[in-house]
């Protein structure tokens, strides 16, 4: 059977403007690449402590076996989910099998028709892609630029707002001034939505988000922390009030047409945040090293193409996809996973290295790597 042309043609297309994507191989190289920013994925602890729990509790790995409102719901769905909850000072938490899934549940069922939906432009593709399914209408604002949201609003008078960012952007790795956000928001009673998943394991004492570092918690209608990064397991959680949880389980479609994450998979994430709760120095080392590698960057005269960034992403400005994509082969060269982001992805001339920082990469590893970052772009 031919492969139908209009495919083949935008294939062609992507090959031709170099940035044609392909599945990456496994490597030993020194991880600047991965979300696993405090490395619970590679946790020995956490992976004996889930098998021991499961054993401990007699309870039998033997999978899901259809959605959570049919045969998938087993007890230790609502353990966990009270315990995020406490952790994270929310009234309710509600589990869905990846943050991919939780963004696009929550965006096409809440905002109903007659609403409006204002997002950050550099938001992710799951929060996108779930309004483009909701029946309200929708506009992009400014990045970051909350006097661009606040005409916005003012354009659009007696209609419910929601407003949709996150507390770390993927690409940037850079957070909005949540107070000024929180500011407008309750002035125009509208309705802040905030995506965590960069900033789970990053921010705050024990690694709770920057929204409670904040401790502006109380202020957000709901919250969305992704596990697939800084809890190193899959899955992800939507904190708010239990009207919403309620809300969820009936309406969003991703939540109740699909399988249940496993016994295994919900202890892990348990485990993973029992971990976390004990844990601090793995967030203090996370934290130690993002700032050494702003001091780093900054003594090779480096900060100018950076984006500015206090979380665990920083990324380098270097604008071409063969340009850039050329100087991340030859770091990877020189041993050090660091992956290119290119145009589509982000946009024509924003095309960037994106390092990812761990709590185990060392400080040689880090001066290594800029300092090598320095000769390539001179």
């Amino acid at each position: 059977m031919n492969f139908p042309k209009k495919l083949a043609d935008k294939l062609e297309t992507r090959k031709q403007n170099k940035s044609l994507r392909s599945l990456p191989k496994p490597n030993d190289l020194i991880d600047f690449a991965s979300n696993d920013y405090i490395g619970f994925s590679k946790s020995e602890v956490i992976f004996d402590a889930t098998h021991q729990f499961l054993l401990d509790n007699n309870i039998k790995n033997n999978g899901a076996t259809g959605s959570r409102l049919i045969s998938g719901n087993h007890a230790l769905y609502s353990q966990t989910e009270d315990y995020i909850a406490e952790f994270h000072q929310s009234e309710s938490a509600l589990l869905f099998n990846s943050g991919y899934d939780a963004n696009v549940g929550f965006f096409s069922a809440v905002p109903q028709k007659g609403d409006l939906i204002l997002y950050d432009e550099l938001c992710h593709a799951s929060i996108r892609d779930g309004i483009q399914l909701s029946n309200a209408k929708s506009y992009k604002f400014k990045h970051n630029d909350f006097e661009d949201l606040e005409l916005l609003i003012q354009r659009n008078p007696d209609v419910l707002i929601y407003i949709a960012t996150e507390s770390v952007f993927s690409m940037d790795g850079d957070c909005p001034n949540m107070e000024e956000l929180v500011t407008v928001s309750e002035k125009y009673n509208c309705y802040l939505v905030v995506d965590e998943a960069h900033a789970l394991g990053v921010f705050g004492d024990k690694g709770e988000g920057l929204i409670q570092y904040l401790h502006l918690q109380d202020k957000i209608f709901a919250r969305v922390v992704t596990f697939g990064k800084g809890l190193g397991c899959h899955g992800a959680v939507v904190l708010g009030s239990e009207e919403l949880k309620s809300y969820l389980v009936n309406f969003a479609r991703s939540f109740i047409y699909t399988t249940g994450l496993s016994p295994h998979s919900v202890a892990t994430i348990l485990m993973g945040y029992h971990h976390l709760e004990k844990d601090k120095n793995a967030v203090e080392s996370l934290r130690n090293n993002i700032v050494f590698f702003n001091q780093v960057k900054k003594m090779l005269y480096l900060s100018p193409i950076f984006i500015r960034s206090k979380s665990a992403i920083q990324s380098v400005i270097i604008p071409g996809n063969e340009k850039v994509k050329a100087i991340a082969n030859s770091l990877q060269e020189n041993g050090f996973d660091v992956k290119a982001i290119l145009s589509p992805t982000v946009p024509s001339g924003q095309e960037r290295l994106r390092f990812c920082l761990h709590n185990y990469n060392s400080k040689e590893e880090i001066t290594q790597i800029l300092t090598l970052l320095s000769n390539f772009v001179k």
